[in-house]
């Protein structure tokens, strides 16, 4: 495109116009950011607002109201003034090599350099507010220590995915110019299942108790009013709606340049978790869920530990059937057959250490990946692949010491899934622990997936680029 910088992958994918790049390639976010920001503090004054006035601190007058609607529009106009600032300020490109620059920063400026074979995922968020606008803004994760992750905030949502696009085939080294590749969908999660999934958990009966608890608090300190302040403030049960929205529309699709996740109905989510960048896979069966064949499966990713701030997250399916989650697991850790993997339980001995779930207690491998499996009343397994065990650790506790057991920890990058193999015999601990670590060595040595699409067939859109070595 015209006004791009050449690099080794091509040309930009952005159209010309006021988001797009300048005469020296560089690109802005949409200008119309700093008043998104704006917006967003007005619910925040609001909700101050009405705690004040129901715990009667506020009086209810015409003035006081006029003082709160002045001073959240004061306060919006304040932060949108700061914010074009940061606009101006904030230029992000794609260097010779093909990596991502953002250029950011008021008092002190700041340059980052974002690797992107080194991509773990990429995610298009459009909040709310920004959704109402038309807006989107852009994640991306990349592996490594400190603050590994960019966000662009605004964007079209035109542009956010073309640029989605062009990080995912930049960091594939392949040529990318004629949009989104196809997809086909694996699983989608219905409203009626996420709901009562969600209610057929431990945990719910606990939200239910605290928020009990909490209206009890508020009625007997503030009176009725109190209640006004706890719908305002948040009862921990509106968790279980948080959750809802937050996985609405729950759907998993195959693509050339990942596996895409979409979720979400206040606020949408789409994100690409590239091929290869799985580093543990965990699955996990509630003791409710068991009678209807349902299971979660949560997988860690380098750079992603869920929940973060950077807005990323780890779940991989909310709930699913078990043959549904047997075919997407089958996607992510190509040939992997669970129900393959020979598990070799863990001693009769170690029912005097873990009385409830000894005979749950099992680990087993094939060529590819370790599976551990434990619990009783939430029945959890973990898959990890070979090439991506992090370290191997044998721990023995006082009371495994009087037994002779060990337990031994496959350590994967921060997130959900963890990977154990407890209460073991001490002799055969150490001898997983050495075993896993020759593993991985030779799984390391045998992996590909750094320039993951210049192994695969190009379909005629792509064209294979090397790319830097």
């Amino acid at each position: 495109m015209s006004g791009s910088t050449p690099d080794p992958l091509g040309g930009s994918l952005l159209r010309p116009g006021r988001s797009g790049p300048d005469a020296q390639g560089r690109r802005k976010v949409h200008p119309v950011t700093p008043f998104v920001h704006g917006l967003r503090v007005i619910p925040v004054v609001v909700v101050i607002a009405v705690s004040l006035f129901t715990r009667g601190v506020a009086h209810r007058t015409p003035a006081w109201g006029a003082a709160i609607v002045g001073g959240a529009i004061g306060l919006a106009l304040l932060v949108t003034v700061v914010q074009y600032v940061a606009w101006r300020r904030l230029t992000y490109w794609f260097d010779d090599d093909g990596d991502l620059r953002v250029d950011s920063g008021v008092l002190v400026r700041q340059q980052r350099r974002l690797q992107l074979s080194r991509l773990q995922a990429v995610d298009v968020v459009a909040p709310l507010l920004a959704r109402l606008v038309g807006m989107a803004e852009v994640r991306v994760e990349v592996a490594g220590s400190g603050d590994s992750k960019a966000v662009l905030q605004y964007l079209t949502r035109a542009e956010a995915d073309e640029l989605r696009n062009e990080i995912v085939a930049r960091s594939a080294g392949v040529r990318h110019d004629s949009g989104e590749a196809p997809e086909q969908v694996l699983a989608t999660v219905p409203p009626g299942d996420l709901l009562l999934s969600l209610v057929l958990r431990g945990t719910t009966a606990l939200l239910l108790l605290a928020t009990a608890a909490v209206v009890a608090a508020a009625v007997m300190t503030a009176g009725p009013a109190g209640l006004v302040f706890v719908v305002v403030g948040g009862a921990p049960i509106f968790t279980l709606f948080s959750e809802f929205t937050k996985y609405y529309g729950f759907t998993v699709a195959r693509a050339q340049d990942g596996l895409r996740l979409r979720r979400g109905l206040l606020q949408t989510q789409h994100q690409t978790v590239p091929p290869g960048r799985v580093q543990a896979v965990g699955l996990t069966e509630p003791l409710l869920w068991r009678r209807r064949g349902w299971v979660r499966v949560e997988i860690n990713v380098a750079g992603i530990a869920g929940g973060t701030d950077s807005g990323s997250d780890s779940m991989l399916l909310p709930v699913a059937p078990w043959p549904v989650a047997r075919v997407v697991l089958g996607q992510i850790l190509p040939g992997v057959d669970l129900d393959a993997i020979p598990l070799t339980p863990a001693p009769q001995r170690a029912r005097r250490r873990a009385f409830v779930q000894w005979n749950r207690l099992a680990v087993g491998h094939d060529a590819q990946v370790l599976v551990t499996r434990r619990g009783r009343l939430t029945r959890r397994w973990a898959v990890m692949p070979h090439a991506r065990t992090q370290s191997v650790r044998v721990t023995q506790g006082p009371w495994q010491r009087a037994l002779d057991l060990a337990s031994v920890w496959f350590d994967s990058t921060p997130g959900p899934v963890r990977v154990v193999a407890l209460h073991r015999a001490a002799f055969e601990a150490r001898g997983l622990a050495q075993d896993q670590a020759d593993r991985a060595t030779r799984a390391r040595a045998a992996d590909r997936t750094t320039r993951w699409a210049a192994n695969l067939p190009a379909p005629p859109d792509r064209e294979p680029h090397p790319g830097p070595p």
